[in-house]
């Protein structure tokens, strides 16, 4: 779960970002000698850095839910040790289960395996759904997932408010969907947007992370 006091996912998030590195270095090369096509080429660039940020982005947060669960079901020591936000989602899903049994079946330890299966079952709702890594969408993952009401309350830093994070990351993540649906005529992107979207995220990642480890910490 932890590698230097941080999860496994955000190893990966920085592994992944190393790709966005590795595509944005291409602006140090001179490219052609034709000035238009190198910045067309470099547009290309930008809109595909842009993809990616959100594309590790929402793989983070999907994978640090996955991690928080499967410590959760191997280290607590009983269900009773789960947040009182998780226990009333469950319970609700419980009591309208029709499946009269359902009770027995997540008696002793039979709760590590229904909250296993529970988490599957919602990843393929989202699946489903098609959602985009927007606040909205994050919150409803670590809502439904962890119990954690609002994770992006977390999201604040040296004059950057909750409100203004949450904001900030869903116009960049509506610009991503700008470019994978209307492709060359969407708007110009410049490698300025690219480094202040990356930067954004990393700081989310490491708010969100910080505070899911924390939230961890007390089960056991």
């Amino acid at each position: 779960m932890l590698i230097n006091s941080k999860s496994t996912a955000k190893q990966g998030f920085d592994d992944n970002c190393k790709d966005i590195t590795r595509l944005m270095y291409f602006h140090q090369s001179e490219g052609g000698t034709d000035r238009g096509r190198r910045s067309e080429d470099l547009e290309v660039l930008n809109k595909s850095a842009i993809v990616l940020i959100c594309a590790v982005w929402e793989a983070y947060c999907e994978d640090i839910v996955s991690e928080a669960i499967e410590h959760i079901v191997t280290n607590a020591s009983s269900a009773q040790i789960l947040g009182i936000t998780i226990k009333q989602k469950i319970a609700k899903e419980i009591k309208d289960n029709p499946h009269q049994l359902i009770v027995c079946e997540i008696a002793d330890n039979g709760w590590r395996t229904f909250i296993r299966e529970r988490h599957r079952k919602l990843e393929e709702e989202r699946n489903l759904k098609l959602n985009t890594p927007k606040s909205y969408f994050i919150k409803d993952l670590f809502d439904k997932n962890l119990g954690i009401p609002d994770i992006s309350e977390q999201w604040y830093w040296q004059k950057m408010s909750s409100n203004q994070a949450k904001t900030k990351l869903d116009e960049y993540v509506t610009l991503r969907g700008a470019i994978a649906h209307r492709g060359k005529n969407a708007e110009t992107i410049k490698k300025a947007q690219v480094e202040d979207f990356i930067n954004h995220v990393t700081k989310i990642v490491e708010k969100t992370d910080k505070y899911v480890l924390e939230y961890l910490s007390s089960i056991n």
